[in-house]
């Protein structure tokens, strides 16, 4: 049961960490060089999941959406919830980087007829990723720690798992301490495989 817990978690880890990084890189993208009104849509988005619990955000989508004809599944509400959290800290993280990159180095890759969306995925991005790498980790770590609360809605994670076990044998400690060093563990090693992956996937050093 633990060993499912630890599947889900993971999985749901990898796919908001994806789809996550993902949202953030195009919403930094906007917040920089989209039109006005694309700027305050992405501002808002940021503004809003920055500075609300993400309990209440997963409530929304999972208890709140349904009123409007939006029914997803435990899954998809916790994947969802998930994607949004990490993409508005990504896109702040992210945007960060790109502002930092010298306007010596795009300005070369214009005149050398590069397009701006070839300057941006191929002289700005790998380079402000390289810069911003070590806190993107750190939020990704977080988001897995979040997502403990998505066996509020029946997703059938890692905390889920522990307290179905509690439940049955009355034996909380036991059950609890064992979640908390899966925990510890999972962290530590993802921490280090990201760090491991991104300099040699991400940026070609």
């Amino acid at each position: 049961m633990l060993a499912k817990g630890v599947a889900w978690t993971l999985g749901l880890t990898a796919i908001s960490a994806t789809a996550g990084i993902a949202l953030g890189v195009g919403c930094a993208w906007a917040r920089i060089h989209g039109p006005v009104w694309m700027k305050a849509v992405t501002g808002a988005y940021v503004e809003l999941f920055r500075n609300t619990p993400f309990i209440v955000q997963l409530f929304f989508i999972f208890f709140g959406l349904p009123a409007m004809g939006f029914r997803l599944s435990p899954e998809a509400a916790s994947i969802l919830a998930m994607v949004v959290n990490l993409g508005a800290y990504a896109t702040e993280i992210i945007r960060a980087g790109i502002e930092a990159t010298p306007r010596g180095q795009v300005e070369a890759a214009l005149s050398l007829a590069l397009s701006r969306m070839q300057t941006f995925f191929h002289v700005v991005l790998p380079p402000a990723l390289r810069k911003v790498w070590p806190a993107l980790v750190s939020q990704i770590i977080i988001v897995m720690l979040g997502s403990s609360v998505c066996g509020q809605i029946s997703t059938e994670e890692l905390s889920f798992a522990a307290n179905l076990i509690q439940s049955r044998n009355f034996r909380a400690f036991e059950a609890f301490i064992v979640a908390a060093l899966i925990y510890l563990a999972l962290s530590i090693a993802l921490r280090r495989l990201l760090n491991w992956l991104g300099p040699r996937f991400l940026f070609g050093d």
